[in-house]
């Protein structure tokens, strides 16, 4: 459960080095396109998909009180003893309650070159009283291997003290890159049996897919 970072000086790359990755390899998608890339400190801003799947569904509250899970049993839980769905206003906002835990995804396919790792900035005052992504490292591969459009970034979401309005394509996190000293030996991917390679709005691997 422990994970440890080594760095040496500041690994952070300027805004044009973010750019130049962005304009060779592409960073961030929407929809199989490769889009603009807002880009600012080292890093990308993503935006919200509140856009209703089936049934409505925009993301998953966490239900309070739910049973301890085992790690270890992967496709075991019933989603629906530890989540309720997350359904849009009539405007298309989420309304999220006070200190309740939401998986939401980011509108943007995102991809991390073998040349960086990533990490998604929990929190910024210019975008609220939220914290977004409680476990936000991304590591080299991420969306870059077997998928030439990149991968959906689950966010995890949780207000602070009072309720909050989210709005579709709002823009809610930024996600950094850092440089790498060399090209790593395995990356993240399909081949490794890594869980979230294209993935979309999803859940831990331990509960079963609906």
């Amino acid at each position: 459960l422990n994970q440890l970072r080594v760095r040496r000086g500041d690994p952070r790359p300027a805004d044009t080095v973010v750019q130049r990755l962005h304009n060779e390899q592409g960073l961030v998608f929407v929809d199989g396109e490769k889009v603009r890339a807002d880009i600012e400190g080292g890093g990308v801003w993503v935006h919200l998909d509140l856009r209703a799947r089936d049934a409505g569904v925009v993301g998953y509250r966490a239900k309070n009180q739910a049973a301890i899970i085992d790690l270890e049993k992967i496709a075991h839980y019933d989603v629906e003893e530890f989540w309720e769905v997350a359904r849009p206003t009539r405007q298309g906002g989420l309304i999220l309650r006070p200190d309740e835990f939401y998986i939401l995804v980011s509108r943007e396919s995102v991809k991390v070159p073998l040349t960086v790792a990533a990490d998604m900035v929990p929190y910024d005052p210019a975008v609220g009283e939220y914290r977004v992504h409680y476990a936000g490292f991304f590591d080299p591969g991420f969306g870059a291997t077997g998928a030439s459009v990149g991968t959906p970034a689950v966010l995890e979401v949780r207000s602070h003290e009072v309720p909050f309005v989210l709005e579709d394509g709002q823009p809610v996190a930024r996600l950094v890159y850092e440089q790498l000293l060399a090209t790593p030996s395995k990356v993240y991917g399909m081949d490794i049996g890594s869980s979230y390679q294209r993935q979309g709005l999803t859940l831990a691997k331990q509960f079963r897919r609906t």
